[in-house]
């Protein structure tokens, strides 16, 4: 599939789905004033194919009503709304598309990189769909030597601009994560493996923050003091799905969260100090004050090189 047809796909769903309904007809008056239509109407054959093509890419299923203007809509457009690869596809093809719409600007709009992308990422999803294993060589933070052997790769999950695979290598009962930017060498076998039913990868992580995840996690329920301006932005983007305002008080928030506070959800809070203060659990608050302290420290010292 090319990339321009993938496009128009992305932008007939785009379409149908911020109008909720409409016609043919004013699809096509929206389409021909979009410079990626190059002044050409959707014949209505072409544009079948695309509604076709669209719901088996997306998983959607759009619908035309059988009287009076025979206007289109999405019939399961809350999925869309739900987040997932769906939504993140969409919004990503999206954002292309306005992108080259406006080649123009080039200079003013400033993107991320996301270098694991390019040379692993395929690989592993052929792998993945096939239920092939991969040979890996892997160079972890915490080594000072690589390491090479078989992987069973179970998912995959992008956090914070960087890519991590989920999986379980030949002699290791436990699933492990891993970064994409630190695999030095990476290779399709032709062994297969069977993926475990039992294995749910949005279950993997649903209590955790971000990609330090085990199968054995202890929930725990953390507070936060959170200072009145951080707190809206915490309201917007919330930490955790489990996230929830229990207080409101002068100048303060206090959220709830039921998750496990591994190092990346203790750095994030880090992050964001001095508006959040831990109030439970105690080690957990011990745990940041600690790490606070002796960061003042470092700074109560002149600067040595």
């Amino acid at each position: 599939m090319s990339k321009n047809l993938l496009n128009k796909y992305v932008w007939l769903v785009e379409t149908i789905y911020n109008a909720k309904y409409i016609s043919y007809e004013e699809i096509n008056r929206r389409w021909l004033n979009n410079d990626i239509s190059e002044g050409l109407e959707i014949p209505k054959r072409t544009f079948h194919t695309w509604i076709n093509e669209a719901e088996e890419l997306f998983g959607l299923v759009i619908r035309c009503e059988h009287f009076g203007d025979f206007r289109y809509y999405i019939e399961n457009a809350e999925e869309i709304k739900q987040g997932g690869l769906r939504n993140w596809l969409l919004n990503t093809i999206s954002t292309s598309n306005l992108l080259m719409e406006n080649r123009q600007l080039k200079d003013r709009i400033l993107l991320e990189e996301v270098p694991s992308v390019k040379d692993h990422l395929e690989p592993i999803i052929k792998a993945m769909k096939s239920n092939l294993m991969l040979t890996i060589t892997y160079q972890s933070y915490l080594r000072d030597e690589s390491n090479t052997f078989d992987l069973e790769p179970y998912c995959v999950k992008l956090f914070k601009q960087r890519w991590y695979m989920v999986g379980r290598s030949v002699g290791f009962k436990q699933v492990r994560v891993y970064a994409l930017d630190r695999i030095v060498d990476l290779a399709l076998t032709d062994k297969r493996f069977k993926m475990p039913k039992s294995f749910d990868p949005a279950a993997f992580f649903e209590d955790f923050y971000g990609i330090i995840a085990h199968e054995d996690p202890e929930v725990e329920t953390v507070k936060l003091k959170v200072s009145t301006n951080q707190s809206n932005y915490l309201r917007s983007l919330p930490l955790h799905p489990s996230q929830k305002e229990v207080e409101r008080g002068d100048g303060y928030s206090v959220f709830e969260l039921r998750l496990c506070p591994e190092f990346d959800f203790q750095q994030e809070i880090l992050s964001q100090a001095p508006d959040i203060e831990v109030l439970e659990p105690q080690w957990l608050r011990e745990e940041i004050a600690k790490k606070l302290k002796d960061t003042c420290e470092k700074y109560n010292h002149p600067h040595t090189r």
